[in-house]
């Protein structure tokens, strides 16, 4: 019975350490008005993920590791395995 408490835990420390120093998951519309404020950097991808939150995160990951403040999805699939692709930004 004490796994529960120590998951909600875990979680709760997880989401608090990715949205400290995570780039920024926008949708078009809302980058698109501040679209100005940055440079696009490079295009990213992940293949073969068990779900949208694995797919994400590991976007983000990614996104983080090539130093992008935000990142767009440009792409998704979802035959089975997620697979998405996103343009990622660094603020000018």
């Amino acid at each position: 019975m004490r796994i529960l408490p120590n998951l909600m835990i875990a979680m709760t420390a997880f989401s608090f350490i990715t949205s400290v120093s995570a780039a920024e998951l926008m949708t078009h519309e809302a980058f698109n008005k501040v679209a100005s404020q940055y440079n696009k950097i490079g295009t990213i991808s992940v293949s073969n993920e068990a779900a949208a939150s694995d797919a994400k995160a590991a976007l983000i990951k990614k996104a983080d590791e090539q130093g992008a403040d935000v990142l767009i999805l440009t792409s998704g699939n979802t035959n089975n395995k997620i697979h998405a692709s996103a343009n990622i930004y660094k603020k000018k």
